[in-house]
């Protein structure tokens, strides 16, 4: 208890923190947390709120009880059998099976555009809503939206092709990528080739059990795609919603957009889409152009833009979308950005916490939003609505060995997925870089957490 005090209190010093009280009740782990005022100036990461075991947290605002939030211990999916390089063992998803039962994939491959469209993944599946896994017999496409008409559609990336076997159009820019290993070439998204124009997706026709892959058109005269690396790859990365009117929205990147003076600005934005023919055709709907806030990021100037939106429609309508901006200027905050007349215009960008990679958005029956990210570490955040604008303090889903490296960026991927189980709770899939096998080896491990929330 004492080194968890001292440590609370130097974080409080530095940025303003959660203050947690352990207490001991019917052989549970309780934590009382009140929440910590928000320190002005830049956004400075510390660590949360330790949630990696299981644990009950009565969480408070302003003195007063808001959320009940039970952490049960989370089940460890599958370990690398030896160690592995960037790209193998991380980038987890979690979905739903044909029969019901939850399937959990993980990436295989390098982290690398050569590597797009290939599938070497890793299964596991469980029958008992998480508690044991097993390798499946035969691994599913999991997921998918569900449309009005009964079918799923997912959104699907092919394999690249060589710049040298297309016939491309004049290029309208370049620009360097994230972590200026290559640089972009953009072209005119309506000049490109048929194989790169369009969107590329999956579908589950309805009584079907087949996925079947398709192309469908894209309108956007104001967008531009690019090559890498003599590679042109179709990137059309996001999430899927249907809207109250039984259309389709969908907020993706990267979102390359070429101004008035016919050049693309190299600086990615995120592009909402809209299709009203389940999906077999898109036209934009609106976008949100990268505006950093330089009080909460000095280096906001040096930013690539965003990326890796999550996008949720709320209960009333209202449109969320929460977007990375960590890149090779190191680390970044996330932002959050809210529209009211379904994706057409949004409001001023906000950052909203200091680091996070590819947040994930859910919202429960029970109407409290659920948000994870990660980088460093893996973290959860609560809100009652999500059209509040106010998060609760993170919850840390990852231990740290180390408590010196507050911003390890070791402990995981950070990247996650999250599945609702019920009115009032979720299952959070993420990567555990330092987990500690049997015989004393630290591995790679995929890990599966249930929490349940509920407003006080």
């Amino acid at each position: 208890m004492k080194k968890l005090f001292f440590f609370t209190l130097y974080s409080c010093i530095l940025c303003g923190c959660s203050t947690v009280q352990n207490t001991t009740g019917s052989g549970k782990n309780v934590q009382v947390v009140e929440e910590k005022i928000p320190a002005n100036g830049p956004m400075i990461f510390f660590e949360g709120i330790p949630a990696y075991s299981a644990t009950t947290v009565n969480y408070k605002r302003n003195n007063r009880n808001l959320l009940k939030i039970q952490f049960n211990e989370p089940v460890t999916v599958s370990v690398a059998s030896k160690p592995e390089k960037w790209g193998f063992f991380q980038f987890p998803h979690i979905g739903r099976r044909l029969d019901g039962s939850i399937q959990v994939k993980w990436n295989l491959t390098i982290d690398a555009i050569q590597a797009y469209g290939t599938d070497n993944a890793g299964y596991a599946a469980s029958a008992d809503g998480g508690k044991t896994w097993k390798v499946p017999e035969k691994p599913e496409i999991v997921g998918g939206l569900l449309l009005p008409n009964g079918d799923r559609l997912d959104i699907t990336t092919p394999k690249p092709i060589k710049v040298e076997e297309l016939k491309l159009p004049k290029p309208v820019g370049t620009g360097t990528e994230n972590y200026g290993r290559s640089t972009y070439t953009f072209y005119k998204l309506h000049d490109l080739p048929e194989s790169r124009k369009g969107v590329f997706l999956k579908r589950l026709k309805n009584g079907d059990t087949e996925w079947k892959e398709e192309q469908a058109s894209l309108y956007d005269p104001n967008a531009a795609r690019y090559s890498l690396s003599g590679l042109v790859p179709v990137v059309w990365w996001g999430d899927m919603h249907v809207a109250t009117d039984g259309s389709l929205i969908t907020g993706v990147y990267p979102g390359f957009l070429i101004g008035e003076n016919g050049l693309t600005d190299p600086r990615s934005g995120v592009f909402f889409y809209r299709s009203t023919d389940q999906g077999h055709s898109w036209r934009i709907q609106g976008r949100i152009p990268y505006h950093g806030d330089i009080a909460a990021d000095p280096r906001q100037n040096e930013r690539m833009g965003f990326t890796e939106p999550a996008f949720e429609i709320l209960k009333d309508g209202t449109f969320l979308c929460v977007m990375r901006t960590t890149d090779g200027a190191g680390i970044g905050p996330m932002y959050a950005s809210y529209s009211r007349d379904m994706g057409k215009t949004w409001t001023n960008p906000e950052a909203i916490a200091s680091a996070g990679v590819l947040p994930q958005l859910l919202q429960l029956d029970n109407g409290i939003v659920v948000m994870a990210s990660g980088r460093p570490g893996v973290q959860l955040r609560f809100s009652t609505s999500g059209k509040d604008k106010k998060w609760t303090d993170p919850f840390e889903m990852v231990p740290n060995p180390d408590s010196k490296k507050s911003a390890d960026l070791s402990l995981s991927c950070g990247y996650t997925g999250l599945l609702a189980t019920g009115a009032d709770r979720f299952l959070i899939v993420f990567s555990d870089f330092k987990y500690k096998t049997e015989d004393g080896n630290i591995r790679k491990a995929i890990k599966v957490q249930e929490v349940i929330v509920k407003s006080k």
